[in-house]
């Protein structure tokens, strides 16, 4: 049996070329123009929509919620010359089953086609809560496929996994995640890496009133805040083994035992774990629960390295420092050409966060003035790529990482920790561990 097929765009060539192209692979095609004929096509229910953004009598994602309840069972995939990652989350928030870019590539539309197809009915989305949070910026295609496994995880309860190297914006894709879930309890960040050891387990699960010195009175965990929430455990190749074991169980049993009781409590919430590290490289090494690497990467969504998304760092240069001048009441100076390509060719090893670092800098020089190529202050050499040095084990990759970090900051740990993403006794740590060169200290 043949596909219906629906297309609404007011483009009359690019129309006939779909309805040509579709019709050749046996589909049943109709085409409108405009927002009020696809609201009285989609009534003879089609299988699948194709929904142009620009229409003339309006934008086509606000039809998505009236298409979807007209035509319950059709796949909707949006096409748009508007590389917009908030618009990409919310059409498929609001029931779209994918979306496409303009210019339409007949190939990988057929492609998006068939998936879409085999993904239906589409289920009902959850409209997001109020509340914002720092958004994703960037048009490149990594964001954007980005944007869309955000949309799309938001519709499950299943555990959720972001790789990335440090200041690629992990938490700022679990706060999203959370957002669009309609989940109605908190969203409780922890990171893994900056608890103090032996106090992890209480943190996370609880502990009652005298498990050990200084526990004056019983005091619930993470798990418990974050009940009907999400919870998001950044590092989490940091946690030790034996606390691995109990985080498997809370997992798979949805019940946290208490550090010093007796009984389990039940609770129920949505946990996000994120890294930096490759946990089943882990697992190889005995540092880390194959079990536990499994149960957490149910999804997993990965978070691009700045320096392999160029095009967006001019978008991330004005919303940062449009955000930094705000914070700092100050208004926005303009950036000279050239300190804009000298950002732009520049590597980040520590990404987006490292980007916002000097920019912040930067703005403090420029006092009322424009800020040039010489208030943009990089340190470091760019990262090597992996091909240049096949046998460093994850070990001497980090180590090299935070020394080229540690000499960026001119030993400066505070500022290192932020570029890095851990806690001060987390570097302390890792400095003695790796026995690194801390400059000025010599």
């Amino acid at each position: 049996m043949s596909h219906r097929l629906l297309i609404v765009e007011d483009d009359h060539s690019l129309a006939e070329m779909l309805q040509l192209h579709f019709e050749d692979r046996g589909f049943e095609v109709e085409t409108v123009p405009d927002c009020a004929g696809a609201l009285t096509a989609a009534r003879r229910r089609p299988d699948l929509i194709l929904l142009d953004q620009q229409l003339p009598d309006g934008r086509g994602s606000e039809l998505i919620p009236e298409l979807r309840r007209l035509a319950p069972a059709a796949a909707i995939v949006m096409m748009t010359g508007v590389h917009d990652l908030e618009l990409a989350i919310q059409a498929i928030q609001d029931g779209a089953t994918d979306f496409i870019h303009k210019p339409v590539k007949t190939e990988l539309l057929q492609q998006t086609v068939d998936k879409a197809l085999a993904r239906r009915p589409a289920t009902a989305a959850h409209v997001p809560p109020p509340g914002q949070v720092r958004e994703l910026i960037g048009r490149s295609d990594a964001m954007l496929a980005v944007s869309k496994q955000i949309a799309l995880s938001a519709r499950s309860n299943a555990t959720v996994l972001i790789t990335g190297e440090s200041g690629t914006g992990k938490e700022i894709v679990a706060r999203l995640i959370h957002q669009y879930s309609g989940r109605s309890g908190p969203f409780v960040a922890v990171n893994c890496a900056a608890i103090v050891d032996g106090l992890v387990e209480s943190e996370l699960f609880g502990h009652e009133k005298g498990a050990f010195t200084g526990a004056i009175r019983s005091k619930p965990g993470r798990f418990q805040q974050a009940q009907d929430g999400t919870l998001f455990l950044d590092e989490i190749g940091e946690l030790a083994l034996p606390l691995q074991a109990k985080l498997l169980r809370a997992l798979q049993e949805q019940v946290v035992e208490p550090v010093g009781g007796t009984r389990t409590v039940p609770v129920n919430c949505r946990v996000i774990a994120a890294t930096h590290r490759d946990l089943f490289e882990q697992a190889r090494q005995g540092s880390f629960r194959e079990d536990l690497a499994y149960r957490l990467e149910v999804i997993t969504i990965h978070l691009p390295p700045l320096r392999e998304r160029r095009e967006d760092i001019p978008l991330l240069i004005r919303a940062l420092l449009e955000r930094t001048a705000a914070r700092m009441e100050r208004p926005v100076p303009p950036l000279d050409p050239a300190a804009e390509r000298k950002l732009v060719a520049h590597d980040w090893p520590g990404n987006v966060r490292e980007l916002e670092n000097v920019l912040t800098q930067a703005l403090v020089e420029a006092r009322d003035g424009a800020i040039t190529a010489e208030m943009i202050h990089l340190h470091g050499r760019p990262m090597p790529a992996a091909a240049d040095d096949p046998l460093l084990t994850l070990d001497e990759v980090e180590a090299r990482h935070i020394q080229r970090v540690l000499d960026h900051t001119g030993g400066h740990k505070a500022n290192a920790c932020r570029i890095l993403g851990i806690s001060r006794p987390a570097l302390d740590r890792k400095i003695r561990k790796y026995g690194l060169r801390v400059p000025g200290r010599d």
